[in-house]
């Protein structure tokens, strides 16, 4: 996968991108990042890259130009499909599902703005996908943009250890994931659950179900309404409710 960031902070990703899974994806060659200021494009002496919205209103809105120009400059797709992503308070709110979605593009590119928002033009004429990561507003896209590539990279063959690791994540099965325990079993007083220490397979995974389930009831009963349970699935909630 190709991914390409405009941004007029790229400095803000150096951090980000070269540490833990983000760094070894890269060093693996399961994922190319570029990140570029498209300042650079704004084609005027004073690099201005935004101006004031026609109609009066608070605030400054972002230019099409250097964003066009930007997104055009990119190096060819090579028959690859370009989603061009803007990060926007505005757009589609982002899950693991989508995360799923976009991991299985060859080529993505993400814009992050600033100031009060962008030229309409950008949104009709430019970009694939509107992607908002909660109903809150930024002082920039940046933050976005590091939260997508990252659930989306993770999710990439060979990026994680064990392709359990995400298969079994919370939302990605549809229910919120059951707890953990490592080492030691005792801990302050606080002991790990026997039966995950059984070596009983099937006792395991029906335990870590029935947890999954309650935790999902009690924290997040919404994501229920949204899921089609198995029949299983629905007699272990109805244990759990009475």
């Amino acid at each position: 996968m190709n991914i390409h960031i405009l941004s007029l902070f790229p400095e803000m990703f150096s951090g980000v991108f070269n540490s833990s899974i983000l760094k070894k994806a890269q060093e693996k060659n399961e994922v190319g990042i570029n990140v570029v200021n498209f300042r650079d494009y704004a084609g005027n002496k004073h690099h201005q890259v935004d101006d004031y919205p026609y109609g009066g209103g608070a605030g400054m809105v972002l230019k099409p130009e250097p964003i066009f120009s930007a997104v055009e400059a990119l190096p060819p797709s090579q028959g690859a499909t370009r989603r061009i992503i803007l990060l926007c308070p505005q757009g589609e709110r982002f899950t693991q599902k989508k995360a799923e979605e976009l991991a299985q593009e060859e080529e993505l590119v993400f814009i992050c703005g600033h100031y009060e928002g962008y030229d309409e033009r950008i949104r009709e004429h430019l970009v694939t996908d509107e992607i908002s990561i909660g109903d809150f507003v930024l002082t920039g896209g940046e933050l976005a943009a590091m939260t997508v590539v990252d659930s989306v990279v993770r999710l990439l063959p060979n990026v994680l250890g064990n392709a359990e690791s995400h298969e079994k994540d919370s939302f990605s099965t549809g229910l919120l994931e059951h707890p953990h325990y490592t080492r030691p079993v005792e801990f302050r007083g606080f002991k790990v659950p026997e039966v995950l220490m059984s070596g009983n397979h099937a006792a395991i995974e029906k335990w870590r179900k029935e947890q999954s389930l309650k935790r999902t009831i009690t924290r997040r009963p919404d994501l229920l309404e949204q899921i089609v349970l198995t029949s299983d699935e629905e007699r272990l909630l109805k244990e759990i409710k009475e």
